[in-house]
């Protein structure tokens, strides 16, 4: 509220407080406050007689949402004598959410919607209804490998329909909060013009648990989001019980909601509660019930709701009237209610909204259904639950139809006045939903001059992280693609040498920058404005990585291709946010991945958690991600150069990179000649000693074993060759993948003595390519847990120094002599 309605009163609110504030102290005072804000009645936003005109033919849309409900219900039931299941309930709950959406918000042009996984069976019921699927489709529901549906949002198994993988759940929520501010950024920045989409979220109250659901609400009121909303459907049940059997999770919802900063809109009750909700002792008790007996009403005899509830009121309702009331006049079940909450929320600026529906999970499948505890382990109806549903709903599907092992599915016919209106609603709207388009917009390819300053070497000591550093500070100068660029670092972008970018680049924030930094007179000072290009996410690696997969898969939801580049401390990568890049993957996100202070022993001093020496083996479990560990300047800019080809070219694969890099300064040689393809293929012998054994390591463990070659060919007159390794995962999936001689085979073709391998990783990184060597083999890795030291005393600890790596080579050596 911007203007004050009544001065008078808030001057008396404000002497009362005052004289609270000098009678019991300003904790008093503050202990009011924060109660009053964060108390409220348990009614509907929008009253009855506030409500605007419903847009559109009701009679048609409750028709159209009758065969949907079915046949979501149908494609379940009939998948579970495959032993396939699904979930019933979760659409049965929200379906006019959808509905409504689908026939008078959801625009297909400028908006995006992240649906809540459970009810895909829904949204797929409505595609069907439109003609986007067809009824074969239907029946391979979770039937994949036959070419059906995939069971949850999925875009890398639907990439013409699903936008968003929602369905880990949490993660819907943040991404739409960072996909809300992407939208923005994209805006300030004047790539696109955003200012008509919208992102909406829909979410059940037991995934609000989930902390990844909360952890952007101040960011996105922070930043004023007022092209997101979420909704959140309050169905009181988690996926065994009550949400908040104890207490009511819509008011402490409510109260963390506006507590973040948003605008809340609750859609509580249906029309039929108006007769009741004038008795204020009911809304008081209301909110004093909990969701266990609130769910208890819903599945009770009017009886048992009279004397519980209602006791000592007078109610002017039949025990059978009171029973349908409180067991379903929920608001999430009437459309004009949905549809009054929507328009409020996209009424409001300046902050993101919530609306916060209440409906009865399983609603309409019948009462062996309906808030019962168990129905989100229910996969099927019964024939007799079928007919029950039918008559309900009022659909034209006849006995002998429901006579069979199976139900039918009901469809109104491609000219009936249901599909047609679904199709003009569809439209007016700008077209289908879900839908996600991708028309290839290849990027030109950067020119040489950056990657050939790579190539010359160093040297001055330089480390790998830096070496990045540099490169892509130069890409981004590039006049073609440099404003594709989005560098995202989660903090300590010092830490990474990233401060250059400050002054030149800016960092993005929607206010700009409205004060003096104390570091201004810096050459590097802190540089905000609305325009900026970085990223600077704060301490929040979950919330990076969710920039990271708006801008990587810009692509297609903006037709804007967009080059994000995360750099964070590797052991807080795959480790703390791998289902995030799970479902980057999903999402077929394109962009770099970087784990900077990688390995296991190159955090001096820094211990357990904060030394990484296995996230390249979660990275290659990662199916999309191709992982790299280079060891060289030269390398860093080889591996950039192809990733931008392969993800930005005229080909665009649906892959995306990740890099570990170090920061331990060292001399940079200059590229070789011909090892290009060894670089993207994943090894090339780097330096030549008499192979009479044969080194291979990767990333920092490339100089130790370089070190160890010097110690062989002093001490004992061994000679060796040093391979350098940048991916190990890679030689394995060519490896495996080939139809004929691999690559590692074909590089190592002609080699003898015993293979000795080495890295900052533990020992299955490099045992992944242990099947293609015809050699002894031995692994020299940095198993267990990080502890804090000198980068020397580490790696002696751990047995990856020069000199135990050159005993580790003598000893095979001599066993290969002996036998």
């Amino acid at each position: 509220m911007e203007k004050d309605l009544d001065p008078q009163e808030t001057a008396e609110w404000l002497e009362s407080l005052e004289a609270v504030r000098r009678a019991a102290g300003p904790e008093r005072a503050d202990y009011l406050l924060r109660r009053l804000a964060t108390s409220s009645r348990p009614i509907n936003t929008v009253p009855t007689a506030e409500e605007p005109p419903y847009p559109g033919d009701l009679a048609l849309e409750e028709r159209i949402s009758a065969y949907d409900r079915w046949n979501a219900a149908v494609m379940i039931t009939r998948g579970s004598k495959h032993g396939l299941g699904g979930h019933l309930a979760t659409y049965a709950s929200a379906a006019w959410l959808y509905e409504v959406g689908f026939n008078h918000f959801f625009s297909g042009e400028h908006d995006q919607i992240y649906f809540q996984g459970h009810a895909s069976p829904g949204i797929y019921a409505r595609a069907f209804l439109e003609g986007r699927l067809s009824e074969a489709q239907l029946d391979l529901f979770r039937r994949e490998p036959e070419g059906g549906l995939p069971s949850y949002p999925h875009p890398r198994s639907m990439p013409d329909f699903w936008q968003f993988p929602t369905v880990s759940m949490g993660l819907g929520p943040l991404n739409a909060v960072y996909q809300a501010r992407f939208n923005r950024y994209l805006h300030d920045r004047g790539i696109k013009d955003t200012s008509r989409s919208h992102v909406w979220a829909f979410l059940g109250d037991g995934e609000m648990d989930e902390p990844e659901s909360t952890a952007a609400l101040t960011l996105a009121a922070r930043e004023g989001l007022d092209n997101l909303t979420f909704v959140v459907n309050c169905n009181l049940q988690r996926l065994d019980g009550p949400v908040r059997g104890n207490t009511s999770i819509v008011q402490e919802l409510e109260g963390v909601f506006r507590g973040a900063g948003w605008h809340v809109v609750k859609a509580l009750w249906g029309h039929d509660w108006d007769g009741l909700l004038g008795s204020d002792e009911l809304v008081t008790r209301l909110g004093q019930v909990p969701d266990g007996q609130f769910q208890t009403f819903a599945a009770s005899t009017g009886g048992y709701i009279r004397e519980h509830l209602f006791q000592g009121l007078d109610v002017p309702y039949p025990d059978e009237e009171l029973r349908r009331i409180v067991g379903g006049s929920r608001a999430g079940h009437e459309p004009r209610k949905v549809y009054a909450a929507y328009q409020r929320a996209l009424a409001n600026r300046g902050a993101p909204t919530v609306v916060l529906v209440q409906t009865v999970k399983g609603w309409m499948l019948g009462s062996g259904i309906e808030a019962r505890n168990a129905n989100h382990q229910m996969k099927k109806l019964t024939q007799d639950e079928f007919r029950v549903l039918r008559d309900r709903l009022r659909l034209p599907v006849p006995d002998e139809a429901l006579e069979g092992e199976l139900p039918p599915y009901a469809h109104p016919g491609p000219d009936s006045p249901e599909a047609r209106y679904a199709a003009e609603r569809r439209r007016a709207l700008g077209g289908s939903v879900p839908r996600r388009t991708f028309v290839p917009r290849p990027l030109p390819e950067p020119g040489e001059r950056a990657f050939r300053a790579l190539e010359k070497g160093s040297a001055q000591p330089v480390a790998t992280t830096m070496a990045l550093v540099r490169l892509v500070k130069d890409l981004m100068k590039e006049p073609e693609t440099g404003r594709r660029w989005v560098p995202i670092v989660p903090d300590e972008a010092r830490t990474f040498g990233m401060e250059s970018l400050f002054p030149t680049a800016k960092i993005y924030s929607p206010l700009g920058q409205r004060y003096e930094a104390v570091d201004r007179e810096l050459l590097l000072a802190y540089k905000e404005a609305t325009d900026g290009q970085l990223l600077i996410e704060g301490i929040t690696e979950a919330g990076s990585m969710a920039s990271f997969a708006a801008a990587a898969s810009s692509y297609a939801t903006h037709g804007e291709p967009m080059i994000p580049l995360y750099i964070f401390y590797a052991m807080f990568g795959f480790q703390r946010t791998g289902d995030q890049m799970w479902a980057l993957a999903d999402q077929l996100g394109r962009g770099f991945l970087v784990g900077a202070t990688a390995g296991r022993t190159t955090m001096t001093g820094e211990g357990l958690q904060h030394a990484d020496g296995h996230s390249q083996l979660l990275a290659s479990a990662n199916p999309a991600c191709l992982a790299y560990d280079p060891a060289f300047a030269y390398e860093v800019g080889t591996i950039v150069h192809d990733g931008l080809r392969r993800m930005y070219g005229p080909s665009p694969e649906d892959v995306f990179y990740y890099l570990t890099v170090y920061n331990e300064p060292m001399p940079q040689p200059a590229m070789p000649e011909g090892v290009e393809e060894g670089i993207l293929r994943g090894i090339y012998r780097y330096a030549e000693g008499g192979g009479q054994a044969h080194l291979l390591a990767s990333g920092t463990a490339v100089h130790w074993a370089l070190a160890a070659q010097r110690l062989l060919q002093e001490d004992y007159g061994l000679g060796v060759d040093v391979w350098s390794v940048t991916s190990w995962s890679e030689l394995r999936r060519d490896a495996m993948t080939s139809s004929g001689v691999p690559y590692l085979r074909q590089a190592l073709a002609g080699a003898q003595g015993p293979v000795i391998a080495v890295s900052d990783w533990m020992r299955a990184v490099p045992d992944q390519i242990r099947p293609w060597i015809d050699q002894p083999w031995t692994s020299l890795g940095t198993d267990g847990f990080g502890l804090s030291g000198t980068r020397e005393s580490v790696r002696r600890h751990f047995g990856v120094d020069p000199r135990s790596i050159a005993d580790a080579v003598f000893k095979a050596v001599e066993e290969q002599a002996r036998h």
